[in-house]
C-alpha cells in the first residue's frame, strides 16, 4: 500500500508530530492529488484534542485541500494530470439515500466518509486528511479549482465558505436582503464578502468596536457593537437573516429580537453549553432558530465557480506545517485574521 508524509496527532495530550500514513492504491475512478495547502479549521483543535469525544489515533486533520492532480484511474472523466483540484469535509457517502438523492451528502442517512477522523464507507478503512503530502479520492468527491483564485487562499473556502456560502443560498439572500453577520472570525470574515457579493445589506455584528473598520474592508455596509445595550434596540426588527458564527455562549433572544417577520437566525458555531431560547423570542414575529452544516458536493462546487466569478478568497497567514502545534495556541486566543493555511509543501 502506498504511504504519504503527514503531520499527526497521537494522542489528545500530545503535540502534532512528523509521521507517515498509508493512501489507497489508485481506483478506476480515484483521482490522486498532491496537496500544496491546507487550511485549520477549528475543528481540527476540537477532534486533535478529543473534545468531541469521538477522537481516534493517530489522527491526520485537514478538511480544507487544495493541490494539483497527479493521477487518475482510467474511468475518470472530469480531472486530467496537471489540474487544480480540492477535497473537503466529505470523501464519501452511501450516494443512494434521500439525502444523497438530493446532492445533500453531509446528511448521508448511512453517515457519510469525513476527511478525517472517519472511515471510509466500509466503516473499517480510516481516513486521514489533508495535513499530508497526497490523498487518493473518488472522482464524484473531488471539487474543480479555479487557476483564477489565490490557491492557499482558496483553500478555506473548503470548509469556512461552504459553511457560509449553504445558508446564505438556502435563505435566498440576494438584491433587498438585509444580513446580519454575528462574529468577525473565519467563518464570519466569509460570510461578509459572500452574502455582499450576493447583493445584500451587510451589518457586522460584533462585541468589538476594533472590529468595524475590517467589516468595512471585507464588504460590510454596517456596523452594530453588541456589547452595547442599545444596538440591540437601533436594529430592533431590521433583518431577514442572521449569520450566528459565535461559538462561545451568548443569549440568543436578544439577537432573535433582531429579525423580521419570518425572519431566520443560523446557528454555524457551537457554543459548549445549550441555549435558552424563549418561545415568545419566535412566536412573536414567526421567527425561524435554525442551524446549518456544510454543503454536498454540487452546492460546494457552485461555490467555488461564484467565488471565481467574483474573486473572493479567504484571508489567510500562510505558515509552514511545523508551526501547525503553534498555530493551534494562537487560533484558541483569536490570533490570526482570519484563517491559517498550512504550506503543505514544506512537509
Amino acid at each position: 500500500m502506498p504511504t504519504a508524509k503527514a503531520f499527526a496527532a497521537l494522542s489528545r495530550t500530545t503535540p502534532l508530530v512528523a509521521h507517515e500514513i498509508p493512501r489507497r492504491e489508485t481506483g478506476p475512478k480515484d483521482v490522486v492529488i498532491d496537496i500544496h495547502y491546507c487550511g485549520v479549521c477549528h475543528s481540527d483543535i476540537h477532534q486533535v484534542r478529543d473534545e468531541w469525544g469521538r477522537s481516534v489515533y493517530p489522527m491526520v486533520p485537514g478538511h480544507e485541500i487544495v493541490g494539483r492532480v497527479i493521477e487518475v484511474g482510467p474511468e475518470v472523466k472530469g480531472f486530467k494530470v496537471g489540474d487544480l483540484a480540492g477535497v473537503g469535509c466529505l470523501v464519501d457517502s452511501c450516494r443512494t439515500c434521500p439525502s444523497c438523492a438530493r446532492h445533500l451528502e453531509q446528511f448521508c442517512v448511512a453517515g457519510c466518509a469525513w476527511s478525517y477522523n472517519s472511515t471510509e464507507m466500509d466503516k473499517a478503512t480510516p481516513t486521514y486528511g489533508g495535513y499530508s503530502s497526497r490523498i487518493v479520492v473518488d472522482e464524484a468527491f473531488t471539487l474543480k479549482v479555479s487557476p483564477k483564485l489565490d490557491l492557499a487562499a482558496a483553500a478555506p473556502l473548503l470548509c469556512a465558505g461552504i459553511t457560509t456560502y449553504s445558508p446564505l443560498r438556502h435563505w435566498k439572500v440576494g438584491q433587498g436582503t438585509k444580513v446580519g453577520v454575528v462574529g468577525l472570525g473565519g467563518l464570519g470574515h466569509m460570510a461578509v464578502k459572500l452574502a455582499a457579493a450576493m447583493g445584500a445589506e451587510v451589518t457586522m455584528l460584533s462585541t468589538s468596536a476594533a472590529k468595524e473598520a475590517d467589516a468595512r474592508r471585507l464588504g460590510a455596509t454596517g456596523f452594530g457593537l453588541t456589547s452595547d445595550k442599545e444596538t440591540f434596540k437601533r436594529l430592533a426588527g431590521h433583518f431577514d437573516v442572521l449569520i450566528d458564527t459565535i461559538s462561545a455562549p451568548h443569549d440568543l433572544n436578544a439577537y432573535l429580537g433582531l429579525l423580521r417577520l419570518d425572519g431566520a437566525m443560523v446557528l454555524l458555531g457551537v457554543p459548549p453549553e445549550p441555549a435558552k431560547v424563549g418561545a415568545l423570542s419566535l412566536i412573536g414575529g414567526r421567527k425561524v432558530l435554525t442551524g446549518s452544516l456544510i454543503g454536498g458536493i454540487r452546492e460546494t462546487q457552485e461555490m467555488l465557480d461564484f467565488c471565481a466569478e467574483h474573486g473572493i478568497v479567504s484571508d489567510i497567514e500562510l505558515i509552514p506545517v511545523q508551526q501547525v502545534n503553534e498555530a493551534y495556541e494562537r487560533m484558541l486566543k483569536s490570533d490570526v485574521r482570519y484563517r491559517f493555511v498550512l504550506d503543505m509543501k514544506t512537509l
